[in-house]
């Protein structure tokens, strides 16, 4: 069942930036990724579905409210895990989660204690809750967001590039906190790591310029490609070469070596070898502008 409706949001800025651009989007419960590079507009749209800012047009509903409307009966059920995110200094994990409890709405002491130490300790954060936040290590300092943003039991949670900078035994630690969320309301992950959206989500949309480019299922999406993802070793002082004449979406160095993977529907040249398409490949198709994944690739 869609809980989030998206339609035709546009957002341009004074500086003549068109950060939005007509974006659609209908999202049921579960983790949903939002893929783009840097600049792409998702952390405009991210903004704008927590109410931060208003669109230049375009609706938003959640469980059929007008957010637009009523943006206080959105921030109700709203967690928001922004990029960067300030805390106070000198000022324990768990006095802070208590004070952002209080601001949130949880009404009774006892409630305000439950919670959190039910999401101090979901988070692995309870040994550490007489410390300062400001002392926390990057991944610490994410969880400790996920803790915030899941006070007042919200049933739509925004996480805007939670896994940049972090190590990996950090960053499969914050996977695992967020499929332990996503179950059983709207999840939201804003990035632009491509495994984020791969280990984690079922939906996803590509952004690039404002727009969508791209959506559905990552299995679906990079069926769409099989057979026509092609790799070859070449000296990296002849890519420009194969640019001009392939499709050429990315480029990787895989065990010393430089690699081009090219985009066509059979053999391109003598010595490419064909490569089953991951995720990875469906992004930087679909970033190249090379094919239109909703429809059949053009011979």
């Amino acid at each position: 069942m869609v809980r989030l409706k998206i339609q035709q949001l546009t957002k341009s800025y004074q500086n003549g930036v068109k950060a939005l651009d007509d974006v659609t989007l209908n999202i049921a419960n579960g983790m949903f990724g939002l893929l783009g590079p840097n600049g792409a507009g998702k952390s405009s749209l991210m903004r704008t579905l927590a109410t931060l800012q208003l669109p230049d047009a375009g609706q938003i509903y959640f469980d059929g409210n007008d957010v637009l409307r009523n943006p206080q009966e959105m921030r109700d059920k709203l967690g928001y895990l922004p990029q960067d995110f300030g805390v106070y200094p000198n000022i324990s994990a768990i006095d802070l989660l208590n004070h952002l409890a209080i601001l949130k709405g949880v009404p009774t002491k006892s409630e305000r204690v439950e919670q959190v130490t039910s999401l101090l300790q979901q988070t692995n954060l309870f040994e550490s809750r007489k410390r300062s936040v400001s002392t926390f290590s990057g991944g610490m300092r994410q969880r400790f967001g996920i803790a915030q943003a899941l006070l007042g039991n919200p049933q739509l949670i925004i996480v805007d590039e939670p896994t940049a900078g972090l190590d990996p035994q950090e960053r499969n630690r914050f996977h695992d906190l967020l499929s332990e969320i996503g179950t059983n309301r709207v999840v939201i992950l804003s990035t632009h790591i491509v495994e984020d959206v791969n280990d984690l989500c079922a939906e996803m949309a590509v952004m690039a310029s404002g727009r969508l480019i791209l959506q559905g299922k990552p299995s679906q999406l990079t069926e769409k490609l099989s057979g026509k993802i092609w790799r070859k070793a070449i000296d990296k002082i002849n890519l420009p070469h194969y640019s001009s004449i392939f499709n050429v979406i990315s480029t990787k160095v895989i065990l010393g070596k430089f690699h081009v993977f090219v985009l066509a529907d059979q053999l391109p040249a003598s010595g490419f070898e064909s490569v089953y398409p991951g995720l990875e490949e469906v992004y930087f198709s679909s970033l190249s502008g090379a094919v239109n994944l909703n429809k059949e690739v053009k011979r």
